[in-house]
């Protein structure tokens, strides 16, 4: 306020995604609707608009995997023996797209267990460190995630430059790193009430 509310320069990457959805269609000089964050309303007015003279390249890379979920049925270490048979598999032979068509336990397993391409920051941390890892077709070790036990396939990998999809990427970001936040408290949550549980019973025995 101080500065008359200027924000100076701000790349879109840089804006929230509601100030940034706010002013993109806006002419220079135009005054945005009001509109709401979570503490207050906001008008925006643009002062000026600059080409950036700066491009976001992102390293790529074209993946597909194989979920096997544990749950009350199934045990985590049960889970863990089931994707070790099938990566063994894949590597006597079978191919990787049949395995995940009639094993994974993924949305993607229709499409053989292909992601498309993915950006960093898509993935939960353990997937992309172990799919970081890998050469070109390489096939992962089993790795736990918050959902459950993957095997991963690197199928290519490419730089491209995400300069025009800013300010989408990193909102859609910014929500799967929430949801994956989220979901990993959950994974914790559950182990503790497991260990909880097993100690409970092992002093009453």
């Amino acid at each position: 306020a101080l500065d008359g509310g200027a924000l100076g320069w701000r790349n879109a990457s840089q804006l929230p995604p509601a100030f940034f959805e706010s002013i993109k269609a806006l002419q220079v000089g135009a005054i945005s609707l009001p509109f709401r964050s979570p503490n207050c309303v906001h008008v925006l007015k643009l002062n000026d608009r600059r080409a950036s003279t700066s491009s976001l390249v992102v390293d790529q890379t074209h993946v597909r995997h194989i979920l096997l979920k544990q749950s009350e049925v199934v045990s985590e270490s049960e889970a863990q023996r089931k994707i070790e048979n099938i990566k063994e598999r894949i590597e006597n032979g079978t191919k990787f797209e049949e395995m995940a068509r009639q094993y994974s336990e993924d949305g993607s397993a229709s499409n053989g267990g292909d992601l498309g391409w993915v950006n960093p920051g898509d993935t939960v941390p353990a997937f992309e460190k172990a799919m970081n890892a890998l050469g070109l077709g390489e096939i992962s070790a089993p790795v736990l995630t918050p959902f459950g036990w993957h095997i991963i396939q690197v199928i290519e990998r490419r730089k491209q430059d995400m300069s025009k999809e800013a300010a989408r990427l990193k909102a859609r970001q910014e929500i799967r790193a929430r949801k994956a936040e989220e979901a990993y408290n959950d994974w914790i949550r559950e182990l503790r009430d497991k260990a909880y549980v097993e100690l409970r019973l092992e002093d009453k025995l």
